[in-house]
């Protein structure tokens, strides 16, 4: 029971994680990349760049093991006994 307790605390405090937390350090990453690249534009130049390179999606960063375990848990909703531990041991195990 005490294992189950901790997975739940565990996906609690992942949803309860503010999302703008991880895309301000995401966006202040892509701002710092984008300013090396710039190098010594300037003016229009360094401007027409900057937003290209800041609109441009970067390669999307591996899940943490705890967002990991947050979307398996939600993917196993409805799932119980030996089913969902094979799926959740299955899903964690996955890389990405």
């Amino acid at each position: 029971m005490k294992i189950q307790s901790a997975i739940a605390a565990l996906v609690l405090g992942g949803m309860l994680a503010s999302p703008l937390a991880f895309a301000d350090n995401s966006q202040q990453s892509k701002m710092t990349v984008c300013n090396k690249q710039a190098g010594d534009k300037k003016g229009d130049e360094r401007k027409a760049f900057m937003k290209s390179c800041l609109s441009a999606s970067a390669p999307a960063a591996p899940m943490t093991q705890q967002q990991k375990m947050t979307a398996c848990n939600a993917q196993a909703t409805g799932k119980k006994g030996d089913d969902r531990k094979a799926f959740m041991k299955d899903c964690l195990s996955n890389k990405g």
